[in-house]
Parts: structure tokens; sequence; C-alpha cells
């Protein structure tokens, strides 16, 4: 199984990559990926796959907002069988952007999402099958800055919007086939690397930190996320609707509070 590690240790992890991710300009290092592969998944192997298919910029316009694409060839068996998908972001202070437990419910998985990078980094997804078998495919990425900075903002209204949720399903719908659907909840995501403007602080991680899909009350895919996924979470999925219903989703932020929105699909 995964090796969990705490947000404690991802910063220890963090400091050990120092050496390889201080300067913002230099390209990916693959040198980073052998100490995080052992913290993360110890000895167990991991094939690289081509039936992973990742698609984001050769270099993002902000570190901030790093458009990422995950597919998989369901054409290969393999491919089928994955279950679990980690998205790992080599020099991140936290490594571990999210991770997307997927059902049959999805169909063929197609994702796009949003990410940070602090530095030029590559940019993992490692798929896991229900027996605990691993796959990878990695691509770089050039971008500087997203995980820190300096924050001007009113903190009032930043919690008072926080958790708000839109979410749309494409239609027409054609029930029993892939229907695209956008979701987006409002949050900053605040990573803990973070300085207040005025008092130049720290300021403490604020994330989303779980999404939970269902449609009809039977689960579509959840989401364990990390503050290396962007401010105002964005996913863009496919899902296929055997029937007329409800897709709702249900999130959590790590100060416990909840949050919930349904779209009804009609033919």
């Amino acid at each position: 199984m995964f090796q969990s590690i705490s947000t404690k240790s991802y910063l220890f992890l963090a400091v050990l990559l120092l050496p390889f991710s201080s300067n913002a300009l230099a390209e990916a290092d693959p040198k980073i990926w052998p100490v995080i592969k052992e913290a993360f998944f110890s000895n167990r192997p991991i094939e690289e796959a081509s039936f992973i298919q990742l698609t984001a910029p050769k270099r993002a316009e902000s570190g901030a907002q790093v458009p990422f694409s995950i597919a998989l060839d369901n054409s290969q068996a393999d491919a089928k069988a994955i279950k679990k998908i980690y998205v790992i972001v080599d020099a991140n202070p936290i490594q571990l952007a999210a991770t997307y437990n997927l059902t049959e419910a999805l169909g063929k998985f197609s994702l796009s999402t949003r990410i940070r990078l602090e530095t030029d980094s590559f940019v993992r997804a490692i798929g896991e099958t229900a027996d605990g078998k691993l796959y990878m495919a990695a691509i770089p990425i050039r971008a500087a800055g997203g995980c820190g900075g300096i924050i001007d903002a009113n903190e009032a209204e930043v919690r008072a919007a926080a958790g708000k949720i839109k979410m749309n399903v494409e239609s027409p719908v054609k029930f029993g086939a892939a229907t695209p659907t956008t979701f987006i909840i409002k949050h900053p995501m605040r990573t803990g690397l973070q300085r207040d403007l005025v008092s130049q602080g720290f300021l403490p991680p604020f994330f989303i930190n779980k999404a939970t899909f269902t449609y009809n009350n039977k689960p579509v895919f959840d989401v364990d996320f990390n503050v290396g996924t962007s401010e105002d979470p964005y996913l863009k999925f496919d899902f296929v609707p055997s029937e007329p219903g409800t897709l709702e989703v249900k999130a959590t932020d790590n100060e416990g509070k909840s949050f919930s929105h349904h779209v009804d699909v009609k033919g």
C-alpha cells in the first residue's frame, strides 16, 4: 500500500531536496525521483507505462496555475485495472498534489486539473491496481514560484467565499456514454509556505482535502487533495450516467468544514 507521510515529513524531505531545487530556472532534475520514490513507495517496483498519457505545457505561464491532464488508454488491459492515481511533483516542497480514486462509472478515465510548481520539475502520475501493482508516466514542466510568495487578501472575504461550488454536466446527455463534467470549488488552497503581506508571518495551511462524487448515491470517484493543487481546485472529467439522476459532490477542508452541491441530469 501507499506509504502516507505527514506534512512535517514532506517538509523534511524538501530540505533534502534543496540542492536539487534551489535554482528556479534549473531544468527538471531526474536525480530527485529516487529519493521521493523511497519515501512514498519504498522498494516497490514501478513500471513505466505508455497507457498513462499526460499533457501539460512545457513552460507554464504561472507556477501557481499549471494545466495538467491525465488519460488512461483503455485499449490496454493494464489501464482498465488502475484503481488509484497519485500525482507527484518532484521538486515541490510537498510533493503529493492529489490522489484520485477511480471507479468503473468513469468509463475511460480522462481528467484535466491545475497544479502548483515551485520550480522546474518532473510531474508524475503513478497508477495503482487493486492488487498493488504500480505503473508510471512522467512529464517535465518549467515553472516557478507556485507554492510560496506573499499574500495580500481580505481574510474575512476569503473565508466567506471558501467552499462555494460550481458544477456543470454538459448537455445533451446520452445515457450510457461518456459525459463531460466540470467542477470548481472556491478556495485559497494555502500551502503553509506563503507569507502575509502585513505581518510577513507564514499563513497556516488552509485547503480542500477531499471531494467525493456520487451519482444516484453510487460512487463515481473521489479525490484526496493536497496543497500542490492550485487555488480554486478545478476538475474536468468524464463519467457515464446509465439513467437520469443526480450527480452530487461533497467536499471537506483541513479545518473540518463541509461543502456540497448537486446537479440533476436529464436526457
